[in-house]
């Protein structure tokens, strides 16, 4: 069970899409086939029992769909796979079901740091001080880091995304037989549940696979296929492991254009623990969580805006509006399933769906905003 000791803080949406682009009423207007008229039948029968209701359809789509696919062309290791990766997301999302309303951080970083290392204890005061600041901490339940951010955390306000693999020993100590403990075989949906999961993303010096995390989670955001989230490179205090790989991102990859210059608003680098958690806090000091209903981004603030401080995000950002103008509203007709985040004020806009660097920008212009 969660620790209730912890400060409070705003909660998650409970209904997260993590990648900001889906209405929550959903669709039966288009639920395909499997080929058969028969079977298609047969299938809406049972569903109609199973799951009446809009839930209904995308459990008909689902199922028409994996019919398709066992008599189509998938071989018997393609049907094996797929069914594994739909099993290992059920289980992910029945243990994280319980704790939606929580605000988490992931924790990455290198298996091989030793406790007696300074960026093992770094990674534990950190995610001491998030737990005191309300957050959770997701780790993937390995040694080194990752048992220093479920040590921070203590064991009642961690998550374990644990990866199956031949050489590694089980999970940490701090996290094992929990049961927020979550085993995967595929290193996809392991960081499916990292980036659906987390409301911020933290790492400490690591290997190819605290690389691969870090630039799962960047390229994902930098695209919008994600949600924008805080993402914070910490070394230990003196430490040039972010230092010198920001310098390499500087002198590499912005000199010879193949990023933009405001990608680098998605990420911090600091060896200050104080500076890595307010990033995180200030971020959601007044932005709450936005989504896409069709061309608008619906920004959900938890205090209003004055209209000068309105008049000033439409002058500073006009290069990311397809038309119109950042507007201020209550919710619009398109969330009114989502009755926990009614009463919050929306910032309305058409995006233009490019540059999230710059979006970040308006979140964090947002934040420092005059309130009414």
């Amino acid at each position: 069970m969660k620790d209730k000791s912890v400060k409070p803080h705003p909660e998650a949406p409970k209904e997260k899409d993590f990648t900001g682009g889906m209405s929550l009423s959903a669709s039966c207007k288009y639920i395909g086939t499997t080929g058969d008229k028969d079977q298609d039948k047969e299938i809406l029968a049972l569903v109609d029992k199973l799951a009446p209701g809009d839930r209904g359809c995308m459990l008909a789509e689902m199922m028409m769909t994996a019919v398709k696919l066992s008599k189509g062309a998938a071989t018997d290791g393609d049907f094996k796979m797929l069914n594994r990766a739909l099993k290992e997301m059920r289980h992910a999302n029945e243990v994280f079901a319980n704790f939606r309303g929580e605000r988490k951080v992931a924790v990455f970083g290198s298996a091989r740091t030793k406790p007696s290392e300074d960026e093992y204890k770094t990674a534990v005061h950190f995610s001491k001080r998030m737990k005191d600041e309300g957050f959770m901490t997701i780790t993937g339940a390995g040694p080194g880091i990752m048992a220093a951010g479920n040590e921070g955390a203590g064991r009642e306000n961690s998550f374990g995304l644990n990866i199956s693999l031949p050489f590694e020993t089980s999970a940490n100590e701090f996290i094992l037989n929990d049961e927020k403990l979550i085993d995967f075989n595929f290193f996809f949906t392991r960081k499916l549940s990292f980036v659906k999961e987390a409301d911020a993303a933290v790492a400490f010096p690591g290997g190819v696979g605290t690389m691969d995390e870090l630039f799962e989670a960047l390229t994902l955001i930098q695209t919008g296929k994600a949600t924008v989230y805080p993402i914070v490179l910490v070394d230990a205090k003196g430490g040039t492991y972010w230092k010198f790989w920001l310098q390499f991102v500087e002198e590499h990859l912005m000199r010879l254009n193949l990023i933009s210059r405001t990608d680098f608003a998605l990420f911090k680098v600091t060896d200050d623990i104080e500076v890595a958690v307010e990033e995180i806090l200030q971020f959601y000091k007044n932005f709450h969580s936005y989504r896409y209903i069709g061309d608008k981004l619906v920004l959900r603030i938890q205090q209003k805006l004055s209209d000068s401080a309105i008049e000033i995000l439409n002058k500073e950002f006009k290069d990311i509006i397809k038309d119109g103008v950042i507007e201020q509203c209550g919710a619009l007709d398109a969330e009114n399933l989502e009755e926990d985040l009614a009463d919050m004020t929306r910032i309305v806009l058409r995006h233009k769906r490019r540059d999230f660097g710059r979006l970040r920008m308006l979140i964090d212009s947002v934040n420092k905003a005059e309130t009414e």
